[in-house]
């Protein structure tokens, strides 16, 4: 699309009431993405630069940083919320600008282009974005004569004529912005709810004798917006299916779609499996015959050719090739997972890189650390790596061996081929090839643990 001299304003300040939500509505989440965001994406997908948004609460400016914002203090109408908009419109009056809605997600980047397309090749002041659904109910409706439009009606202002009319308006389209600007000054309040409807604007352009074109969406899905915690459900079954499908038609495999959620800016590369249970979002990037799941979490991570994740949870990390990991294992945001690394049950790791090779086999924390290659760690080893207020990196250098239950007090290094002896303390630096052996002598207080124990022992033989 050619994106000179074009501009949009998104509709955003919906407060969310009846979704029962703590925040603005339209961040209320599809497929873990909030619906705005959706949109933002959409408008920039088709070479959209200049991006307003019209917002009702400080969450939404706070959760888009970065983008241009005007307040709706008033719920008044698409008119109204518009009309908040009109310094950006003015400063950019020799545009064609888009209006879009922030709580309609499926508005893609090819309806964009393909309506603007339209409204140029017409000449149009204004060209709406229609669809046809089978129940049209809560819509506006196109109202046409002899091909052209006449009229938007809204739900409330229906007869029952127009009542029955499938052709609804999405309620985004293109506009003339110097013309928009000239007819916004002229809409008024006059109708069921009282509100200024952007749909009377048209109306205006209409009887004016300006040309307003229609463009009808190829599919109904970019009208679908969230009134409700059930609207907002029936977008999740549907952005859930659309995914799949899509990933599938890549050459995907999924073993069955039960719990299967992936969000719409993942990347998932033919040969990879998905089993059930399992949620992709955010920036992910699945390779080659990975298997992800069953009931795995993977947030804004890469993960490499021929690993498996079996129910694990990764967060903004970075996973190898032929890794595996699991069961119950969680990797926490800024970790590196080098090739053919095997993490076991139960394990978490935070902040760490762990080299090529290395066995972490189960029950073990491993943070803020530096593992190098083809290291081995025994059951239960901790790295203690704050100490209440501060957090202190360890490095574990190439071919170490780490004893069952060792703690590691960093800063300190374990040198390279190093062994830590079971149940050692480490508390300073090992050096290579060397074996750190930790064995206190063992001593008794004899009776201290009866007495003690003893109104224990007595309750609990009653």
């Amino acid at each position: 699309m050619d994106n000179q001299g074009v501009s949009c304003v998104i509709l955003a300040a919906g407060e969310g009431k009846r979704m029962f939500s703590r925040s603005s509505k339209v961040l209320c989440e599809v497929a873990y993405k909030p619906m705005v965001l959706w949109v933002t994406d959409a408008a920039k997908g088709a070479g959209i630069d200049e991006i307003c948004l019209v917002i009702g609460n400080r969450d939404v400016e706070e959760a888009l940083g970065g983008y241009k914002t005007v307040y709706q203090n008033e719920r008044l109408g698409t008119g109204h919320a518009v009309l908040c908009a009109i310094d950006f419109l003015k400063d950019n009056e020799d545009a064609d600008t888009l209006i879009l809605y922030g709580d309609a997600p499926f508005m893609d980047s090819s309806t964009i282009r393909d309506s603007l397309a339209l409204h140029r090749q017409t000449d149009a002041s204004a060209t709406i974005i229609s669809a046809v659904i089978d129940d049209p109910t809560g819509y506006g409706r196109i109202v046409r004569k002899a091909g052209k439009i006449t009229a938007i009606v809204e739900q409330a202002d229906t007869d029952d004529a127009t009542g029955t009319v499938r052709e609804i308006n999405s309620g985004a389209g293109w506009f003339s912005t110097k013309t928009l600007i000239e007819t916004l000054a002229k809409i008024d309040n006059n109708n069921a709810k009282g509100e200024y409807y952007l749909t009377d604007a048209v109306s205006i352009m209409i009887n004016a004798g300006k040309t307003v074109s229609v463009y009808q969406s190829a599919t109904p899905d970019v009208t679908l917006g969230a009134n409700s915690p059930l609207d907002l459900l029936n977008l999740n079954d549907m952005a859930s299916q659309r995914a799949i499908l899509k990933h599938m038609q890549n050459g995907v495999h999924f073993v069955n779609r039960s719990g299967v959620i992936i969000g719409p800016d993942v990347e998932i590369l033919p040969g990879a499996e998905i089993l059930p249970g399992s949620i992709i979002y955010g920036k992910t990037k699945i390779g080659r015959g990975s298997i992800i799941g069953p009931n795995s979490i993977v947030r804004n991570s890469v993960v490499g050719e021929n690993s498996v994740l079996n129910t694990c949870q990764v967060f903004e990390s970075n996973i190898g090739d032929s890794v595996t990991a699991g069961p119950f294992t969680q990797i926490r945001p800024n970790c590196n997972i080098g090739n053919s690394v095997k993490i076991g049950d139960f394990v978490e790791v935070k902040n760490s890189s762990i080299a090529e090779g290395t066995s972490v086999a189960h029950l073990t924390y491993i943070g803020d650390s530096e593992v190098g290659r083809y290291c081995n760690f025994g059951c239960g080893t901790v790295t203690v790596n704050f100490d209440g207020e501060n957090k202190h990196k360890t490095i574990i250098k190439d071919f170490a061996f780490i004893g069952c239950n060792t703690n590691i007090i960093p800063p300190v290094t374990i040198g390279e081929a190093a062994y830590t002896a079971a149940g050692a303390t480490i508390t300073k630096d090992v050096p290579d090839g060397a074996l750190a052996l930790d064995r206190g002598e063992l001593t008794f207080k004899e009776g201290w643990a009866r007495k003690k124990l003893a109104s224990y022992i007595e309750k609990k033989k009653k």
